[in-house]
C-alpha cells in the first residue's frame, strides 16, 4: 500500500508537470522559447477559479482556465511573432506580470492579498455527500487522464499529421517551410496558443485541486515543466518520463518532510537540486530545434 500510495501521489503531482510540458514542446518546435510556462499556468489557475466561484461550476472553471491561458500566450505570440521581440526577454516580463496582475486581481476580486475563497472543483464523494479518500477518488478528477494523454496528444500532433510536419519544419528551417508555402507565422501562433491552453490546463488542475488560487501557487512549476521539455530533449515520451521523475522527487520530499529524519530546509531542495542536475548533465548534448529562439521575417 505505502508503494501504491507513493505511485498515485506521483502521478498527482505530475499532472501539472506533464500539461505544462506538453505546452513547451508544442511551442518550442515551432520555434517559440516557452520561457512562459510558470505565467501561462498562474494566469490559467486564477481564471478558472474566477470562474469557478462566480458560477458554481469547475468546468466552467476549466473553460475560463483555457480562456486565460489563451489570452496570455497570445500576448507572448505578438510581442514575439507580430513584433518579432527577444523572446527571453518577453517570456520573463510575461512570467512577471502574471504574477503582479492575478495579484492585484485576486484583492480586487476576493478582497484578499494571499488567496480566494474556496471554490467548487470535481468531488468524487463516497455515497454520502463526502469526497472519497481511496486511491480511486485520488485519480476520479477527469483532468487526471487529461493530463496524462496530453503528451501522446502532442506527440500524435507533431509525428501523424501534415499539420505536426509543417509545425516541425517551422522550427527547424522556416525559410525552407516558408519557400514551399508553409505560413510559417501562421503555424507558430496556433503552436504558442495551443501550448498556452495546455499550460493553463496545469494551472488549472492546481487550483481546482487546491479548492482555491493563491498568491503564486504555481511554485517554479513552469520552470520544472521547461526544464523536463529540455531533458527530455523535445521528445514527448522522453518528456513524460522527465516529468514524472520530477513528480516522484517532489513526492520524495513530501514523505520525507513526514518523517522528519532530515532538516526541512534539505527535503525542501529536492526537486529543484535533482532539476538542475538533470539539465545540467544534458543540456551540452541536447539539441533543440534550430530556430529556437530565432527571429523570422
Amino acid at each position: 500500500m505505502i508503494v501504491l500510495a507513493f505511485l498515485v501521489q506521483t502521478l498527482r503531482i505530475a499532472i501539472p508537470y506533464l500539461f505544462a510540458a506538453a505546452g513547451g514542446v508544442l511551442s518550442e518546435r515551432a520555434g517559440i522559447i516557452a520561457l512562459t510556462l510558470e505565467g501561462w499556468m498562474l494566469t490559467g489557475a486564477f481564471t478558472a477559479v474566477l470562474g469557478a466561484h462566480y458560477s458554481g461550476s469547475p468546468w466552467v472553471g476549466v473553460l475560463c482556465g483555457v480562456a486565460g491561458g489563451v489570452l496570455a500566450a497570445a500576448l507572448h505570440a505578438v510581442a514575439c511573432i507580430r513584433y518579432r521581440g527577444d523572446q527571453v526577454v518577453v517570456g520573463i516580463a510575461i512570467n512577471l506580470l502574471a504574477v503582479a496582475v492575478t495579484r492585484f486581481f485576486l484583492r480586487l476580486a476576493f478582497d484578499s492579498s494571499s488567496n480566494s475563497p474556496r471554490v467548487v472543483g470535481f468531488e468524487f464523494g463516497t455515497g454520502d455527500g463526502g469526497r472519497g479518500t481511496g486511491v480511486l477518488a485520488s485519480l476520479a478528477n477527469p483532468l487526471v487522464p487529461l493530463g496524462v494523454l496530453s503528451l501522446v496528444l502532442v506527440w500524435w500532433i507533431l509525428y501523424r499529421t501534415p499539420f505536426g510536419l509543417r509545425l516541425r519544419a517551422v522550427g527547424e528551417k522556416p525559410e525552407a517551410a516558408a519557400s514551399v508555402g508553409v505560413a510559417v507565422h501562421r503555424i507558430r501562433w496556433i503552436a504558442v496558443l495551443g501550448g498556452g491552453a495546455l499550460a493553463a490546463l496545469g494551472g488549472t488542475y492546481l487550483a481546482l485541486e487546491q479548492h482555491q488560487f493563491t498568491d503564486s501557487m504555481t511554485a517554479g512549476r513552469g520552470f520544472i515543466a521547461l526544464a523536463a521539455v529540455i531533458f527530455g530533449k523535445w521528445e514527448p515520451r522522453r518528456v513524460a518520463l522527465a516529468c514524472l521523475l520530477f513528480a516522484a522527487a517532489e513526492t520524495l520530499q513530501i514523505q520525507l518532510q513526514g518523517l522528519q529524519l532530515i532538516p526541512s530546509q534539505f527535503v525542501e531542495m529536492i526537486p529543484y537540486v535533482l532539476t538542475i542536475v538533470a539539465v545540467a548533465g544534458v543540456v551540452g548534448r541536447a539539441a533543440p530545434p534550430a530556430a529556437l529562439g530565432k527571429v523570422s521575417e
